[in-house]
């Protein structure tokens, strides 16, 4: 196994893959029906015929790019498991940030009462993973999450469904999906930030297998972004947060001007450690 996993890192290498080693095992012990840490046990065990073309199948779909996610059918996100597929975005470590700011100030004494709203929702793992931090306290809120593609809806309600979680979902462009009477303690997004004349540039894993109509936010990427913080208001309760992630500096500056000039407080831009991206946090003035 430890030679099969030596070569297979080094063909992955060849072909692109920034993280060849770890595409390998998750694949083999996919494969095998064991996780990553049961292989690493387990060198020593050979791998039989079939197991043995089986992930030279999977292999070979790697070395196209396809991202290992979409592989496996599933993604680990916060404290949960997401099923994905190429409907919706590979969950990534940047939007766990954005979930940790929402659960800072869901438990924080001055927190508003009401639910949460996610736009953008996708595979709905920042939902989800809000209903487990939440379960964690017993302070559950109903998390209402919207997107404009029926086909993410549908994975990120049977994701719930297999979580057995109750996600509110709805389909709609933003705001549209959500009933004009409704207020929310927490808006969310991870909304689409790339900018159009960035896409031929990004890397063929993101380029071409996920969706660009979860990645592409326009000229400057700020699109769905100004729209979120211009309605936001309407549907936020006094006090209540708005959090978004954005691709960079440049992103989080104008959009927090933006959030200001619409009334907002304490709006902050704040840098995920390790990555280029950036966190909008603002609050609904009292």
């Amino acid at each position: 196994m430890q030679r099969l996993l030596a070569w297979t890192a080094d063909w992955l290498a060849k072909t692109g893959s920034p993280t060849p080693r770890i595409d390998s095992e998750f694949l083999l012990a996919f494969v095998l029906n064991s996780t990553r840490l049961q292989l690493i046990l387990r060198f020593d065990q050979p791998v039989q015929g079939d197991e043995l073309a089986a992930f030279k199948h999977l292999i070979r779909r790697r070395a196209r790019h396809e991202p290992v996610a979409y592989i496996l059918g599933r993604r680990g996100f916060h404290d949960i498991e997401v099923n994905v597929n190429s409907a919706v975005l590979v969950p990534r470590p940047e939007t766990e940030t954005l979930v940790d700011f929402v659960v800072a100030y869901l438990h924080d004494s001055a927190a508003v009462a009401g639910p949460v709203l996610d736009l953008c929702t996708g595979s709905g793992c920042i939902g989800l993973a809000l209903l487990r931090e939440m379960e964690k306290t017993n302070a559950i809120r109903d998390v209402y999450a919207t997107d404009i593609s029926a086909a993410a809806l549908e994975v990120a309600s049977a994701n719930a469904v297999s979580q057995n979680r109750v996600l509110l979902a709805a389909r709609g462009d933003l705001f549209e999906a959500v009933a004009p009477d409704l207020r929310f303690a927490v808006i969310v997004s991870n909304p689409p930030y790339v900018c159009t004349a960035d896409w031929s540039q990004l890397e063929p894993d993101v380029r071409n297998f996920e969706p660009r109509l979860a990645l592409d936010g326009g000229a400057d990427g700020l699109d769905l972004a100004r729209r979120i913080v211009a309605e936001a208001p309407y549907f936020l309760l006094p006090g209540g947060l708005l959090a978004l992630e954005l691709g960079s500096r440049a992103q989080a500056l104008p959009i927090c001007a933006l959030a200001e000039s619409r009334g907002f407080t304490y709006v902050r831009p704040t840098q995920v450690v390790g990555s280029a991206t950036y966190l909008v946090t603002a609050l609904q003035p009292y």
